[in-house]
C-alpha cells in the first residue's frame, strides 16, 4: 500500500530536474503545438508553487483501481442522437457549480467526486437540491483513498454511495498546505450535519474506448469524473484544443469533471470540455478542451454515480 503512495513521488522526482512551468518550454510548446496555446510564465498561477507542490496537486493513483466487472458499462444497445456540441452550464443553467482549487493537496480525486455528485443532485431534481458537497469531507473520512496523497475514482464513488457526503458549507476545505486533517463528527463550519449519498449499486464507469456511451450519460444525466495522465506541458495550457505530448514527460496522474464537449473547427477535432481544480487563474477560466481518444486516457474511465434522493438524512453513529 505504502508503494501506491509513494508511486506519485517517485514519478515526479524522476521528470522534476526544474520546474515544469517555465520559459523554455513554454517556446517549445508555441513552436510545436497547433491545436492550443501556453500561458506565459508571469500569468501562471502553477509558477508560484514550489515544484514538489504542483506535482503533490496531481493524486489519481497508480495503478488504476480497476472495478469489478459489475460496475462497467458498455455502449448502449439502443443509439440515440448526439449532438456535435453539448455543454452542461447550458443544458442545465445553474446546476453547473463553480470551478474549484484544491491548492497544495493530492485531492483532485475528491473534488472531482464531490463537485459530480453536487451537479448531479441539481440536475437529478430540477434544481430543487442545488448544494455544494464536500471534498473535505472526502479527504479526511474515507479510509480507502489516501487524502492529499491521491485517491481513486471508484473508491471516492464507494466512499460516497456507502457513507455520504455533507454540504460544503457544513465541511469546508482546509486541506489546501496538504494537511488532510481528521474526520470531524460534527459539521466545522455552519448549517446541519446531513449527508448525500450516492444510491445503492449506483457507482459505475463506462468501459474504455466507449464515447457515445459517456456522452449518452452526460447529457441524459450530467457531469461525470474522468483521470487522465498528465504530461509536463499540461501544466502551462492557456486556451484551445490540447494533446498531450509524451515526449515532455509524465508529472502523473489527475482527476477532473467532466462536463460536454464539442468540435473544433480550426484544428479539426472532437474534445471534452473539463472543469478543472486548480482555481479560475489557470486555462480557460479554470476549465480546459482535450482532444476526444487523447492518449492521456481521458476517456478511458469515466465514472459516475445516481444521486439517492430518499436517503439524505442525519447520520447515526
Amino acid at each position: 500500500m505504502l508503494k501506491l503512495v509513494l508511486i506519485g513521488t517517485i514519478i515526479a522526482s524522476a521528470v522534476a530536474l526544474r520546474h515544469p512551468v517555465n520559459e523554455d518550454h513554454v517556446a517549445e510548446i508555441k513552436a510545436r503545438a497547433t491545436s492550443w496555446t501556453p500561458m506565459e510564465v508571469s500569468e501562471n498561477p502553477l509558477s508560484k508553487y514550489t515544484v514538489d507542490e504542483v506535482y503533490g496537486m496531481l493524486g489519481t493513483l497508480y495503478p488504476l483501481q480497476a472495478p469489478s466487472n459489475a460496475h462497467l458499462v458498455y455502449n448502449p444497445s439502443t443509439p440515440v442522437t448526439l449532438p456535435t456540441d453539448f455543454q452542461s452550464a447550458t443544458q442545465w443553467p445553474g446546476c453547473v457549480h463553480a470551478v474549484r482549487d484544491q491548492a497544495s493537496c493530492g485531492s483532485c480525486w475528491a473534488f472531482g467526486a464531490s463537485e459530480e455528485l453536487s451537479d448531479r443532485f441539481c440536475v437529478a431534481t430540477g434544481g430543487k437540491t442545488n448544494i455544494v458537497l464536500s471534498p473535505q469531507d472526502l479527504v479526511s473520512c474515507d479510509k480507502v483513498d489516501m487524502g492529499c496523497n491521491g485517491g481513486w475514482l471508484m473508491a471516492a464513488h464507494n466512499q460516497m454511495e456507502n457513507h455520504g457526503i455533507v454540504s460544503d458549507a457544513c465541511m469546508p476545505y482546509t486541506s489546501g498546505k496538504g494537511i488532510s486533517g481528521a474526520c470531524p463528527a460534527d459539521c466545522t463550519g455552519t448549517g446541519q450535519y446531513k449527508k448525500y449519498y450516492c444510491a445503492k449499486g449506483s457507482p459505475k464507469q463506462i468501459a474504455k474506448g466507449q464515447y457515445d456511451a459517456i456522452k449518452t450519460e452526460l447529457s441524459t444525466n450530467g457531469p461525470m469524473e474522468v483521470a487522465f495522465t498528465v504530461y509536463n506541458d499540461f501544466f502551462s495550457y492557456s486556451t484551445g484544443v490540447y494533446v498531450s505530448h509524451p515526449a515532455s514527460g509524465v508529472a502523473g496522474g489527475h482527476a477532473i469533471k467532466l462536463v460536454g464537449w464539442g468540435h473544433d473547427a480550426a484544428s479539426g477535432l472532437d474534445y471534452w470540455t473539463c472543469a478543472n481544480s486548480w482555481g479560475t487563474g489557470w486555462g480557460e477560466a479554470g476549465n480546459f478542451r482535450i482532444k476526444i481518444g487523447d492518449v492521456s486516457g481521458i476517456d478511458d474511465q469515466a465514472t459516475y454515480c445516481t444521486p439517492d434522493l430518499a436517503r439524505m438524512e442525519n447520520p447515526t453513529f
